[in-house]
Parts: structure tokens; C-alpha cells; sequence
């Protein structure tokens, strides 16, 4: 499997990721936390800016990590793929959530691991799905350009 990805499929991943985490977490977080819907909406959707840049930035690192060092894609390397995603997040976060639900640092942090404890597994199984389902489709246009090579290699 190819693990060079343009731009456009770095987008796309971060996205999917997003838009999924942003449809659980902004009304769970209302509702658990007793702020509106709107919100929880706003900081949801701050955080989700965020994590978006961060997520394209740092499976772009992995990605080279990869390359030069040649691990697989194992259980193991998606774990600590997860972690480490996890811990730059939280340092660009926990600020940001202080300030917007006016509480403390400390207070942020502690709702911010409660986050995470979320998110490890919600960023596991999704990265994980999305190799497997990339695999399938690189494979499959693959092979259609081979039996579209062959058909025009026929003709002539």
C-alpha cells in the first residue's frame, strides 16, 4: 500500500475524522456539562479547527516516521499513534477550553483527559477502519488501471 497521500486525501481524512468527533461531542458535552447546545457547539467546532490542522501536520510526520523507519501499521503503531496525537492536542487545548468555559487550568485539564479518554479509542478504531478501507480502494483502482492498461495493450 502506497503511503504517499496528496493534500486533497490529508483533507479528507482530517475531515471525515472531525466531522464524525463533532456530531458525538457537542451535544454529549452539553449535555454532560449543562452549557447549550450552541456552546459546546462553538467550542466543539474551535477545538475541531484545531485538531484538524494538528491531525494533517502529524500524520504527515508519522507517515515519514514510517518511511524512514519501516515500521508497519500494527495494532502497536496505531496505539502509539494515538497517544502521541493525543498529548500534542492536549497542550493546544487546554488553554483554549479554560478560556471559553471560564474555568481553570487545572479544570480544563481534568475535562480535557476525560476528552481524551474518549478520543484514544475514537481515533484508534477510526484510523484504523480508514487504512483498511484505503487499502481496499487503492487495490481496487489499481487494478483497474491494470485491466485498463491490458484492454488498450490488446487493442494495439
Amino acid at each position: 500500500m502506497s503511503l504517499q497521500k496528496s493534500l486533497k486525501e490529508r483533507f479528507f481524512h482530517a475531515l471525515g475524522f472531525e466531522v464524525l468527533a463533532i456530531a458525538i461531542c457537542a451535544p454529549l458535552g452539553a449535555w454532560l456539562l449543562g452549557y447549550s447546545l450552541a456552546h459546546m457547539g462553538l467550542l466543539t467546532l474551535m477545538v475541531s479547527l484545531m485538531a484538524m490542522t494538528w491531525n494533517m501536520v502529524f500524520n504527515a510526520i508519522f507517515d515519514r516516521a514510517q518511511r524512514r523507519m519501516g515500521f508497519q501499521r500494527t495494532l502497536g503503531a496505531r496505539a502509539v499513534h494515538a497517544v502521541l496525537f493525543e498529548i500534542g492536542l492536549i497542550i493546544a487545548v487546554v488553554p483554549l477550553a479554560a478560556w471559553w468555559l471560564d474555568i481553570g487550568l487545572w479544570e480544563a485539564f481534568v475535562l480535557d483527559i476525560a476528552i481524551v479518554l474518549f478520543f484514544l479509542p475514537y481515533t484508534f478504531g477510526f484510523n484504523w477502519a480508514y487504512d483498511h478501507i484505503r487499502a481496499k480502494v487503492v487495490a481496487h483502482h489499481a487494478r483497474k488501471t491494470r485491466q485498463k492498461q491490458k484492454a488498450c495493450t490488446s487493442a494495439a
